[in-house]
């Protein structure tokens, strides 16, 4: 038996890098978008499939003579599937690039795809800080966990947070925020009283947010994936944390703009660090989502959207270099140090890292024009993944 599963993985790895080489040498470009579409990050998919298909309206399909072809498919969130999803879209389909990735263990599960077939991956959605060393043919044009948790860490003291207790999903990114807030955190003088993680799948806040009541933190710093958001903001409002004085502070996650309109004045004030908000004030921004929304039925785009926007960029772009020559690696070179104006505001790829660099905004939950939006109140300018800088 063991034999037999060397035997097929020897294969798939010879299909593999085969295919690397085997380009077909048509006028198609097929773009391979792995995504959630259904089970618990389905709004991840959502979101990121909906920017793609506005990218190619805005800017048609085709580009260096090459007629762009985007081939979606459903994960539904599992590694396992993810990877098989991956190998018959390099094996069969000749897919010029890999791209979406809606969690970190869905992108770690295909970077050996992506490096055995040298074909491009962009991860859109993933922010787990390791990921884009796990191949160097990972692009990332979502975010990192580090980069957008460290600025709320030097916020938070300075503004009556002495006590937090942090609360995150139980994976990569969580452990992530959870590592380089506290750090962070207590650098600056904090404390944190205690340090709470919440299973991924099927997760129950409840007993989560009793401990943190009980334990009367000055805050609760929460990090969790896209689509949850709302649920631990309506347990938090259910059990009165607000109004024992605790306040909710995150990663912009937890007052996802995908989710926020249905939260309620509970959201109200919470304060959260981000790389976008829908309401971002840039001209560019107010086009992408007057486009976005049109476009989706009223659908307002959220952070996802804009990793799924600017990741399309960043393939267009790499095509029109390349002119559809020299293969994946060619593809990859093309793809180091885009800098581009993004709905989220200036962005660079860093050719050494092949990670994002961007803004890093802090926000707070208010109402305009009888809805909530995160509303940007400060800024820190090009941030880098602080995950690199240490290593």
């Amino acid at each position: 038996m063991h034999k037999r599963t060397l035997f097929r993985s020897a294969l798939a790895a010879a299909a593999l890098a085969a295919c690397g080489l085997s380009f077909a040498d048509d006028n198609v470009f097929k773009i391979g978008l792995i995504l959630p579409m259904t089970g618990q990050q389905a709004t991840t998919g959502r979101q990121i499939e909906a920017a793609a298909k506005l990218w190619m309206a805005q800017n048609g399909d085709t580009v260096a003579g090459k007629k762009v072809q985007l081939i979606v498919k459903d994960d539904t969130s599992l590694p396992d599937v993810t990877r098989r999803l991956a190998q018959e879209l390099v094996v069969n389909e000749k897919v010029n690039v890999l791209a979406g990735m809606g969690i970190t263990p869905s992108a770690l599960a295909v970077a050996p795809i992506a490096t055995q077939s040298k074909t491009p991956l962009v991860v859109m959605a993933a922010a787990t800080s390791s990921i884009t060393e796990a191949s160097p043919f990972v692009v990332r044009s979502s975010f990192t966990l580090p980069q957008v948790s460290v600025a709320l860490a030097d916020w938070a003291p300075k503004n009556g947070i002495k006590t937090v207790v942090t609360l995150v999903s139980d994976y990569g990114p969580g452990i992530d925020a959870e590592k380089y807030f506290s750090e962070r955190f207590l650098f600056n003088g904090g404390k944190v009283a205690d340090k709470l993680r919440v299973p991924l799948r099927n997760p129950d806040f409840a007993p989560f947010l009793q401990k943190v009541r009980d334990l009367k933190p000055d805050a609760m710093f929460v990090f969790v994936p896209s689509g949850a958001g709302a649920a631990v903001m309506k347990q938090f409002a259910e059990r009165g944390m607000d109004k024992a004085g605790i306040r909710l502070i995150g990663t912009g996650d937890v007052t996802d703009d995908d989710q926020l309109g249905d939260m309620g004045d509970v959201a109200l004030g919470v304060v959260t660090s981000h790389h976008y908000s829908a309401a971002h004030p840039s001209p560019v921004n107010k086009k992408f989502v007057a486009d976005f929304e049109k476009a989706n039925k009223g659908l307002r785009p959220n952070f996802m959207a804009v990793g799924g926007y600017d990741g399309m960029r960043i393939i267009y772009d790499a095509l029109k270099k390349t002119g559809g020559k020299g293969g994946g690696e060619a593809l990859l070179g093309a793809m180091k140090g885009q800098i581009f104006e993004s709905p989220r505001g200036p962005v660079f790829i860093d050719a050494q890292t092949r990670d994002i660099v961007q803004n890093v905004y802090l926000r707070k939950v208010e109402k305009k024009d009888g809805q909530l939006y995160n509303v940007e109140f400060d800024v820190i300018k090009d941030v880098k993944d602080p995950g690199k800088s240490r290593k």
